[in-house]
C-alpha cells in the first residue's frame, strides 16, 4: 500500500463525530464552476466539521452541460472530451475535478464519489433488437409477443476514441429498454434471451428496470468492464468512498462482488453508502445483509421526519424513531434530512417543512448513532430556484456536533409532544456537553440528565432563544422549548466555541 492509499484510510477510519456533506443540489447553474468553487473552499468546508463530502457524478451524461450526472453516457470522460456537446461537465473539466479532489484532500476531508452504474443514456446509434413486452406496472408480466423494436443501444463513444478503454457497449449488455425508435412509442422491453436480476426490490414485480439502457450486471463482459472502469476512476480520481445510486435496481449480488474486488484491486478502505429507496426498515436490513460491507442512507428516518413536518402536530415524537435503520443497525445507517431527490418537484419529492428542519437537523447531527449527511440545498439555499430556503442554525448545530456532541447520551422520548435528549461531554472534550428539546405542537418543557459532572453550572440557550438555566446537583436540569420550537442549551463556558458559527454560509456563498 503506498502513501496515499494509506492517507486515504486514514480519512475514512480516524474520525470523531464523522460528517458527510452532499455537496450538490438538484437545480444548480450549468455553468461548469462547481469543482473551482469546492476547491476554493474545502479549507473552510474542513473547518465546518465536514470530515468527508459526497460529490455529484463527474462523468458525462447525455444532456451534455445540463446533466445533474444520473443520466450516464460516458463514465471514462471526466469532462476531458468533446461530447454531447461539450468538454466540461455540468460541473467542470477533469482536470478542476482533480484539483477540488487533492484541495479537499490537503484540508483533510474524505471524498465520496456518486457511482451510477444501473443505467445509461444517449447512445450513438439504434440495433434492431428481439424483445418483449412486459407491463410497466408488473414487469414479470408480458403484454405483447416478441417483437423487434429499435432501441438505441449502441455506445461507441467517438469523442473519447478508445481512450481508457476500447469497450464499445451494444444490446448484449443490456436487459432492457423503455423506446422504440421506429414506432416513436415509450414502454419497458425486456430484451430475448435476457432476464431480470431477481436480487432487487420486488416494486412493479420486479425492480430491476428503471430507466434508459438497463445494464446487465450479470453479463460476464459487462461485469469486466465495471470491475476495469471501478479501479481506473478509483486510482485516476484519488476517490476515499463511493455513494452507490439506486442500488434497489441492481442486483446484490453484484455489489456484494464488485465492492471486495474492487477494494483489493485499489488497497483502499473504500466505504460505501447505497440509496435504498424504501420505507421498510426490513427491506434495508435485507439488503445490509446481502452486501455486509456497505451502509445505506436512513430514507425511513427521512420519511417520518418529512411527516413530523407536515402533520400539523399529530404525531407521536416518542416514536420518531421506530422502524428506522439508525435504531436497527446505528453503525450503518447514514441519516439525513434532505437530498437532491427530495427537493420540491422532483420524482421523490418528500420535503421536510422549513419549521421543523431545525429540529429534524438536531435529531441527526447531535446525537450519537448513525453517520449524519447535510444536504447542500439546507446549508447555503438554492438560490437557482427559491425552493429550498438555508437553515439558519445548521451552521451552529454542526458546530455543536464537532465541539459539544460527546459523551454518553440521555434519551427522554416519553411523550408524544415534547422529547428531548442530552450528551454529557468527556473529558477529551473540554467544555463539551448539550441538550436539545423539540415540541411539534405546543411550548413546554422537559427534565434532563446532562451529567453529574455539570452540577451547578450555569448552561445557556444558544437555539431557542430561552433564559440560561441552573443543573441540579442530581445532574437534572430543566429545561424549555416554545412552540413547535427547538432549543439547544450548552454549558456556559463552551459558548465561545460556538462564535462565528454564522459565518458558516457567507463564507461559501461569497464563492458562489
Amino acid at each position: 500500500m503506498g502513501n496515499n492509499d494509506r492517507a486515504n484510510n486514514e480519512r475514512a477510519s480516524d474520525v470523531v463525530n464523522p460528517l458527510l456533506l452532499q455537496a450538490f443540489a438538484w437545480d444548480m447553474a450549468p455553468d461548469s464552476s462547481h469543482w473551482r468553487l469546492l476547491a476554493r473552499n474545502a479549507e473552510f468546508l474542513a473547518a465546518c466539521g465536514v470530515s468527508s463530502i459526497w460529490l455529484p457524478p463527474a462523468y458525462k451524461g447525455h444532456a451534455g452541460v445540463k446533466d445533474v450526472g444520473y443520466g450516464v453516457y460516458d463514465m471514462y470522460d471526466l469532462g476531458e472530451f468533446d461530447q454531447k456537446g461539450t468538454v466540461p461537465t455540468k460541473y467542470g473539466t477533469k482536470d478542476e475535478y482533480l484539483a477540488a479532489v487533492a484541495a479537499l484532500h490537503a484540508a483533510g476531508v474524505s471524498v465520496v464519489a456518486d457511482v451510477v452504474l444501473n443505467h445509461r443514456m444517449g447512445g450513438e446509434a439504434v440495433e434492431t433488437v428481439r424483445a418483449t413486452p412486459v407491463d410497466p406496472g408488473d414487469r414479470r408480466r408480458p403484454i405483447g409477443e416478441v417483437e423487434e423494436i429499435q432501441a438505441w443501444t449502441r455506445y461507441e463513444f467517438p469523442g473519447r476514441g478508445g481512450a481508457y478503454s476500447d469497450f464499445t457497449w451494444d444490446w448484449t449488455c443490456f436487459n432492457g429498454s423503455d423506446w422504440d425508435e421506429t414506432r416513436g412509442i415509450s414502454g419497458v422491453w425486456l430484451f430475448e434471451g435476457k432476464q431480470w436480476n431477481e436480487n432487487v426490490d420486488d416494486e412493479f414485480g420486479n425492480y430491476d428496470y428503471l430507466m434508459g439502457c438497463d445494464v446487465d450486471v450479470a453479463d460476464p463482459k459487462v461485469r469486466a468492464e465495471l470491475a476495469r472502469w471501478g479501479r481506473w476512476y478509483v486510482e485516476t480520481a484519488d476517490i476515499d468512498g463511493l455513494r452507490l445510486d439506486a442500488v434497489k435496481h441492481i442486483g446484490a449480488d453484484f455489489f456484494a462482488d464488485w465492492l471486495p474486488e474492487l477494494r483489493k484491486a485499489t488497497g483502499r478502505a473504500l466505504p460505501a453508502v447505497g440509496e435504498y429507496w424504501s420505507h421498510d426498515v426490513g427491506e434495508l436490513k435485507e439488503y445490509l445483509e446481502a452486501v455486509p460491507s456497505t451502509s445505506l442512507f436512513d430514507v425511513p428516518l427521512h420519511f417520518h421526519l418529512h411527516a413530523a413536518s407536515k402533520s400539523n402536530g399529530d404525531v407521536d415524537l416518542s416514536r420518531l424513531f421506530e422502524g428506522t435503520l439508525v435504531d436497527a443497525d446505528p453503525a450503518r445507517a447514514v441519516t439525513f434530512v434532505e437530498n437532491h431527490d427530495t427537493q420540491p418537484g422532483q420524482s421523490l419529492a418528500s420535503t421536510v417543512q422549513s419549521w421543523f428542519k431545525p429540529s429534524a437537523y438536531a435529531i441527526i447531527l447531535l446525537r450519537e448513532a448513525g453517520t449524519p449527511c447535510v444536504f447542500w440545498g439546507d446549508l447555503f439555499g438554492t438560490p437557482e430556484t427559491g425552493d429550498l430556503p438555508a437553515v439558519a442554525e445548521l451552521p451552529l448545530l454542526m458546530t455543536m456536533r464537532r465541539a459539544l456532541a460527546h459523551g454518553p447520551q440521555h434519551d427522554a422520548f416519553d411523550a408524544p409532544d415534547v422529547v428531548g435528549f442530552a450528551r454529557e461531554g468527556d473529558d477529551a472534550h473540554p467544555g463539551s456537553g448539550l441538550a436539545a428539546v423539540l415540541s411539534d405542537r405546543l411550548a413546554g418543557a422537559k427534565r434532563l440528565y446532562v451529567g453529574a459532572r455539570h452540577a451547578g453550572k450555569k448552561w445557556v440557550s444558544v437555539v431557542g432563544g430561552h433564559e440560561p438555566v441552573v443543573v441540579g446537583d442530581d445532574g437534572v436540569v430543566e429545561l424549555s422549548v416554545s412552540d413547535g420550537g427547538l432549543s439547544v442549551y450548552v454549558p456556559e463556558a463552551a459558548k465561545p466555541m460556538l462564535d462565528g458559527a454564522e459565518e458558516y454560509r457567507l463564507c461559501v456563498g461569497s464563492g458562489n
